[in-house]
């Protein structure tokens, strides 16, 4: 009953909607000539039933572009317009650079005094701040045309090393065992000892140099709270700076502390020694090489923390608000500092000031409750009918979800149990039984609750920010809302610590940023921008939903109203093989007489524009709760269907018996009869699909109409007595089309047929139109005053977005990829330095997509 022209027909549909998101010129970013492309043609019309966002911060809600704006140095702190002579201004101008002939040109300071400071070499923390700057990194140089070519792990360090570059220390090139800068005019090459590389869970990395004087010192940068974790109790200005770091994060910048620590050479033997033998380890070698830097990296002395400022998309406040009106939840998943991620929540129209926003204590707390009442419930209570979940929060108001991933593990009984069982292994025995009191789960089961708790508190709230959480726990997270919500999710990011939670949502949307294009190497649709988002799921996915929905229903009822007339058919012709239409009309019923129409509507179909798409998010909602095809549906056209074919069996039926034709004989033979029965099943499911047709176009005009003319041009050359001549055999409806047709008593059978097929849906659609009419409905019947609002609106300007005042915003200033520390000691990506031609040239930074081709 279900034909392979259905799979077929899907596929079409499925490519035509995959082309036009290719084609939509309103998803193009002119500025990098990126246009947005769907790298898959199965999930168009999920698209339109998207419960979860699950979005990365960096690059996907910013726009990854670096600039450095602050600094602290030794307790004081740096970057407001300020004179060289110290005076604080309201506006000032940015630093002349004319002094620096190596300086880049387009990087902008406003505090004149750091310069002077520099300039005149008698503030030895301030020169220790931007030497450190320029040595500790894994930066690659390259030298072309007179430039120097930086090529960055990541956006930071890149706007880190050209700060360095701008205040005169200079990374000019390394090798695998030297790197060299030009401090002040005076070249200096330094003997690299040992590089200690940066990735998601040590959120710092070090480089151990040897001076020309023979000292050893290491320095390191990283996040705030591993760097202070490991400063010498004689470290100075830790509160000071502390202070800064939080007004930074008032201000949405992403922060990285510095920091150094001399070492002697008996010290740096000894380390050196466990360092080489940890390399060569041939089991967990990336956990003894964390122990052994772990040795190095403490107390350490503080230096001062950067402040890098990374700005917000275009229209992410106005995509996010439009999704949430949708129904959409958006789960922001970081691995910035918790002030940062909660800001930008704030700056971004996520967080709002009536929102009753919520921490780990809190959800710790709540879920050990609900934990703790469960446990104490009795055993008989449970087996009994169970009850529904009380709401977490009873409390009237909205409420938001910030949380770190260290409350996320300790919430979900993941870092307890992996301590536990490394402890456990070191020590060669098995673990011991739970007791309840520890705050451990009792088994599996209780902690699938505890899960299960924790997803059901996160949906009742507006927003959730997990901040600090490494790629698996993005993924983790993704999982747990699709596993217990049985809900569309998708997942947007740009970078390579997306790539987890990309592919563990049922939707994958990668950003080509700033990062690479490893996000959309792994993605099911590509974009440049976030604000694309909203025309994705608003317009196409909205529209391929319906489309296939209004595909799928019409698709089973044209056949199953075509097949079951073989069922009637059968109670008179003996329950034999004999079948009700022609061989040939069975062949081209699927392939030309109805494919078109169908076709048409499941790619060009819209019940409204893409403007009033945007502008009432809420017709989004039949998508989300799948009303439009379901069991439901999928019944309501069988029963169709079987309707349908009751009266195109059983009116022609009842026509023909005792029945004279004009010319004195009975029009009531078999061939006849077919050719009523097929005529009438034509023009029902042709004209339905009219019915069904909410965007009239020439297209669909000449398919419905073309279907029909296509119908009678086939049979009456199928029936004609020229082609049963030269192959009589498949052709033996010899002249039945010419002699039933001309009979006017027939014609009227084949109307009244149609009639009665179609009157009752004509009557079911106006009722529901004008007494339960949908959103849609109402929308369509406004549809001239929504259009001529939106053209007023759209000569208004918008306002600019203003932020609220009692947010706070920080992060750490490092991308959660590996550098190429390995590439550096391995000595396979270094290139010689040229001759440089033109030493004023400035230095220009590549993107991160020309640093993956080293």
């Amino acid at each position: 009953m279900v034909p392979i022209s259905l799979y077929v027909s899907v596929e079409v549909i499925r490519l035509g909607q995959s082309k036009f998101i290719n084609w939509d010129l309103q998803m193009y970013y002119a500025e990098k000539d990126t246009p947005a492309k769907a790298r898959t043609t199965t999930l168009n019309e999920q698209l339109g039933q998207i419960s979860y966002i699950f979005s990365d911060k960096t690059g996907t809600l910013t726009q990854n572009i670096m600039a450095f704006k602050k600094c602290t140095i030794a307790g004081r702190s740096y970057g407001d317009p300020t004179t060289a002579e110290g005076v604080v201004l309201d506006r000032g101008r940015p630093v002349d650079w004319s002094w620096n002939r190596e300086a880049d040109r387009k990087f902008e300071f406003m505090d004149n005094s750091l310069v002077a400071c520099v300039r005149s070499g008698k503030d030895k923390d301030a020169s220790e701040f931007f030497k450190l700057l320029s040595l500790c990194h894994t930066v690659m140089v390259e030298h072309k045309e007179g430039d120097l070519v930086y090529q960055a792990a990541s956006p930071d360090e890149g706007a880190l090393v050209t700060a360095a570059r701008n205040f005169g220390f200079v990374f000019l090139s390394r090798t695998q065992d030297t790197i060299t800068i030009r401090e002040m005019d005076q070249e200096t090459t330094y003997e690299m000892l040992a590089l200690l590389d940066f990735n998601s869970d040590r959120k710092r990395m070090s480089i151990i140099l040897k001076f020309p004087d023979g000292r050893i010192r290491l320095y390191c940068k990283g996040a705030d709270t591993v760097i202070y974790e490991r400063l010498s109790p004689r470290s100075k200005h830790k509160e000071t700076t502390q202070s800064d770091l939080d007004i930074f994060a008032n201000a949405t910048l992403r922060t990285l502390c510095l920091s150094y620590k001399d070492i002697s050479t008996a010290d740096y033997e000894a380390w050196s020694r466990r360092h080489k033998e940890a390399q060569v380890s041939m089991s967990d070698r990336d956990a003894a090489l964390d122990i052994v830097y772990e040795q190095i990296e403490s107390n350490l002395m503080l230096i001062g923390a950067t402040a890098i400022e990374d700005k917000l998309q275009d229209g992410v406040p106005e995509t996010i608000a439009k999704l949430a009106k949708a129904d959409i939840k958006i789960w922001v998943l970081t691995g910035d500092k918790k002030e940062t991620a909660e800001n930008i929540g704030y700056s971004c129209s996520l967080l709002t000031d009536n929102m009753q926003i919520h921490y780990g204590e809190d959800v710790n707390e709540k879920l050990s409750i609900r934990q703790d009442n469960r446990r104490n419930e009795l055993p008989t209570s449970r087996r009994g009918k169970k009850k529904p979940a009380e709401p977490f929060f009873t409390q009237p108001g909205k409420n938001a979800l910030v949380i770190t991933g260290g409350w996320l593990n300790e919430i979900l009984y993941e870092k307890k149990k992996k301590r536990r069982r490394l402890r456990l292994r070191r020590l060669g025995r098995k673990a011991p039984p739970t007791n309840p009191t520890d705050g451990e789960p009792m088994d599996d089961l209780e902690k699938e609750m505890r899960q299960i708790d924790f997803v059901d508190m996160a949906c009742e709230c507006e927003a959730v920010i997990c901040c600090r959480v490494t790629p698996k726990q993005k993924g983790n997270v993704v999982s747990l809302v699709k596993k217990y919500k049985k809900a569309v999710t998708l997942s947007i990011g740009d970078g390579a610590n997306d790539v987890n939670m990309i592919k563990t949502a049922d939707i994958g949307v990668g950003i080509s940023g700033q990062e690479g294009m490893q996000a959309v190497m792994s993605s099911d649709y590509a974009f440049a921008q976030f604000r694309y988002l909203e025309r994705l799921l608003l317009v196409h996915g909205r529209w391929s939903y319906i489309r296939m929905c209004k595909f799928l229903r019409y698709f089973f009822f044209k056949n199953f109203a075509f097949t079951l007339v073989h069922f009637w058919y059968s109670f008179f012709n003996g329950y034999s093989a004999m079948v009700t239409y022609e061989d040939w009309f069975i062949t081209l019923y699927n392939l030309c007489y109805s494919s078109l129409p169908v076709l048409l509507v499941g790619l060009l179909d819209q019940d409204v524009n893409d403007k009033i798409s945007l502008k009432f998010p809420q017709l989004y909602l039949p998508g989300q709760l799948g009303t439009l095809f379901n069991y439901k549906n999928f019944f309501i056209s069988l029963f169709h269907g079987i309707f349908v074919s009751l009266i195109i069996f059983f009116i022609p039926y009842g026509a023909f018996l005792h029945t004279m034709g004009q010319d004195g004989e009975a029009p009531s033979d078999y061939q006849s009869f077919a050719v009523v029965t097929a005529s009438s099943l034509i023009f029902v499911v042709n004209l339905q699909i009219s019915l069904e047709t909410s965007y009239w176009t020439f297209v669909n005009c000449f398919a419905v109409l073309g279907s029909i003319a296509i119908y009678f041009g086939i049979m009456f050359d199928i029936h004609s007595a020229g082609i049963h001549v030269i192959f009589p055999a498949p052709f033996t409806f010899t002249g039945a089309a010419s002699n039933a047709l001309r009979q006017p008593y027939l014609w009227l059978t084949i109307i009244l047929t149609v009639g009665i097929s179609l009157l009752p849906v004509i009557c079911i659609q106006f009722l529901h139109k004008t007494i339960w009419p949908s959103i849609g409905d109402k929308i369509q019947r406004n549809r001239k005053k929504y259009e001529m609002e939106l053209q007023q609106d759209e000569r208004k300007k918008p306002s600019a977005f203003q932020r609220g005042r009692g947010s706070r915003r920080s992060a750490y200033a490092f991308s959660h990829s590996r550098g190429y520390a390995d590439l550096i000691s391995s000595g396979r990506s270094i290139r010689r330095p040229a001759t440089r031609r033109n030493p004023q040239e400035s230095i220009r930074e590549v993107p991160q997509r020309e640093a993956e081709n080293i």
